[in-house]
This record gives structure tokens, C-alpha cells and sequence, in this order.
């Protein structure tokens, strides 16, 4: 359940956590490295997790868990982050955005990942010299695998290059997450896409719905990190350099390539809802057409069988004795000739 404080009336800076309830530990992991050396370890408490930092060596901490403001508030008083960005960090309803400091520059956006539905994390990641601080929200699986095997393996720029470029990296894994997203995404439409134009029932019209939820709600997630990446690049702070430009042009490519994919999923959703409302039109005039036709075979029919119940005295077809099997002659003639008239006007 989410935790939300009210901090109405509270003055700017003010640090309280706005996000799910969590018992849990904060994990802080340091990682250290560059081209020939690398070091790797887990800590619990802030304290000893600066006495193993070597100015040296870029440094990538890692915050796994936002919960526990007094360790967000020791983390910004030890690297000199401004209470604004603390607030932003432990919000976990911000909307993504970057801002430029004097000494550090913060990127905070969603990152996504899909269990039964899509659910999303915010992160945030502060840039310094030499130095960069990732916080996620939760514990648990993430974008950053991959680095960190290329950082422990030495594969890849990532050793060779500075903390720009890992900053870069850990942007890029969660545009690349987005991918993976969209990729699954795409192969639900389109098994949607078939049951609607196969065989739609209520279940798909609630599918539609449902996955029209999911795309505004990765809307909101992904329509923000081309402004932050777009400012990023436009950034005039020295804690990037230029040979790391030409990723982050490459960055906002990929996220543009995947807000256009969103779109197109909307429309094709927006298009399903139209086939499916149509496809349950034609089946109902298809229903009524047929009630129609049935209708108007027994309207001569019933004419028939009321006039000769009326049960009038003087009416000498009552008294012949092939009156009844004649009015059931004249009966199917009538239907028949109905039934040859619908045909020709291609009613049926």
C-alpha cells in the first residue's frame, strides 16, 4: 500500500517519503572501477560504505530502497545534494524531469518492468564529479544487470569511460527496459487484434480496456524522458563530456522511437474498440434481420388463420371440405413466394 503523507504547509525542502510501505533494509552497493581495477560490496549503513571510497576510481553507489528518510537525509548531507532534489528523490509520485546543480546534475524518471501488469519503480540518478548515485524505489530485480556484468567483466566502454558514461548507461538500460515492454505489449494486441476479428466477446472489449489503462499509464512514463533526455543533452555542465554527446543523441533517438510505438498502440486499441463496437452492430442488425424475416412471413400468415377465426356464421370456406387443406396450400405458397422474393432482393 502506498504511504502518503500530508505535508501540506510544509516549507520547500521539506523530506517526506511518498511511496509503498516497506519494512525492509536499505541496501547501499558500492562499485568502484576503472580500466584494470574493480571492486564490488554491499553495505547497510552509510559510514561504512564511505570509508572503502577511493577518490581515484569512478563510483557508482547504488541506494536500493527510498523508505528510510534519515539515511536519503545523511546520503545529501555527505555529497552536498540540495533538500530540493531529497524531496523529489522520496517522492515517489514525481514526474520525471532533470535539473542542473552546481556541483551535480539529478535525472529522475520511471522505470518500468512487467509481472502479471505493468508496474513501475521511480529512479533517480545523481551525476557528480567522478561519482555517480543511483536511488530506486524498491528492492528486487532491475535494468542494471548488464552493467554491472560489463563493469565486473571489463567488457564494453563503460571501464575505459568516465561517470557521464555510466550515468548515460543506466538511462539507456531503462529506455532499453521500455523495449522489453513493448515488445510484449505488441504481442498481446496482437492476439487481441485476431480474438477481434474473429470472435469478440465481453471478455475482449474488458482486454481492450484494460491494456487502454496500461498504455496511458506507460504514457505518463515514457512522454517525460524525451524532455529529460533532450535537456540532458542541452546541459552546459562539465560534469559531461563531449564524447559522451553522441550516446545521449542516440539516447533520445531511442526514446523517441518508443513514444511513437506507444502511440501507435494507442491508435491500434482505439481501432480495436471501433471493430469490436461494429463487429457487435453487424451481429445485432444480423439477429434483427433474421426477426425481421420471420416476422414478416407470418404477418400474411396470421392475417390468414384470424380472418377464419373470426368465427362469422356466413362464410362458405368453413363448410367446404377441402377449406383446410387449401388454406394450408395457400399458406406455404405465400411463405414460399416470401421467402423467393427476400432472395432475388438479396435480403437473406
Amino acid at each position: 500500500m502506498e504511504n502518503i503523507q500530508n505535508k501540506t504547509g510544509a516549507p520547500p525542502g521539506t523530506i517526506v517519503y511518498h511511496g509503498r510501505d516497506s519494512a525492509e533494509k536499505v541496501k547501499i552497493t558500492l562499485i568502484e572501477y576503472n580500466e584494470k581495477e574493480f571492486i564490488e560490496k554491499d553495505f547497510y549503513n552509510l559510514e561504512e560504505c564511505m570509508e572503502l571510497v577511493n577518490p581515484e576510481m569512478v563510483k557508482w553507489i547504488n541506494v536500493d530502497g527510498i523508505h528510510k528518510v534519515e539515511l536519503i537525509e545523511a546520503i545529501g548531507k555527505r555529497f552536498n545534494i540540495h533538500p530540493l532534489t531529497l524531496e523529489d528523490i522520496v517522492n515517489t509520485s514525481q514526474r520525471s524531469k532533470f535539473e542542473d546543480y552546481d556541483s551535480y546534475v539529478v535525472s529522475i524518471m520511471k522505470m518500468i518492468y512487467y509481472d502479471t501488469e505493468i508496474q513501475s519503480e521511480q529512479l533517480s540518478v545523481v551525476l557528480m564529479e567522478g561519482m555517480v548515485i543511483s536511488f530506486q524505489e524498491i528492492h528486487g530485480g532491475d535494468a542494471f544487470d548488464m552493467i554491472r556484468n560489463r563493469i565486473r567483466q571489463g567488457k564494453g566502454r563503460v571501464r575505459r569511460m568516465g561517470a557521464d558514461y555510466l550515468a548515460y548507461a543506466l538511462l539507456d538500460a531503462v529506455v532499453d527496459c521500455y523495449f522489453n515492454i513493448l515488445e510484449k505489449i505488441g504481442d498481446r494486441v496482437e492476439v487481441l487484434e485476431e480474438e477481434v476479428m474473429e470472435e469478440p466477446t465481453k471478455r475482449t472489449l474488458e482486454q481492450i480496456h484494460h491494456m487502454k489503462r496500461e498504455m496511458i499509464f506507460l504514457r505518463k512514463a515514457v512522454w517525460p524522458m524525451r524532455e529529460l533526455i533532450n535537456n540532458l543533452e542541452r546541459s552546459e555542465t562539465a560534469l559531461i563530456k563531449s564524447s559522451t554527446d553522441i550516446y545521449l543523441r542516440d539516447l533520445h533517438d531511442h526514446a523517441l522511437r518508443v513514444i511513437d510505438t506507444v502511440e501507435t498502440f494507442r491508435d491500434l486499441l482505439s481501432g480495436m474498440m471501433d471493430i469490436y463496437l461494429s463487429s457487435v452492430s453487424n451481429r445485432m442488425n444480423e439477429v434483427m434481420k433474421v426477426l425481421t424475416i420471420i416476422t414478416t412471413l407470418f404477418v400474411p400468415v396470421t392475417f390468414i388463420v384470424g380472418l377464419y377465426g373470426m368465427n362469422f356464421e356466413f362464410m362458405p370456406e368453413l363448410h367446404t371440405r377441402l377449406g383446410y387443406p387449401i388454406t394450408l396450400i395457400v399458406i406455404f405458397i405465400t411463405i414460399l413466394s416470401l421467402l423467393i422474393y427476400f432472395r432475388k432482393k438479396r435480403w437473406m
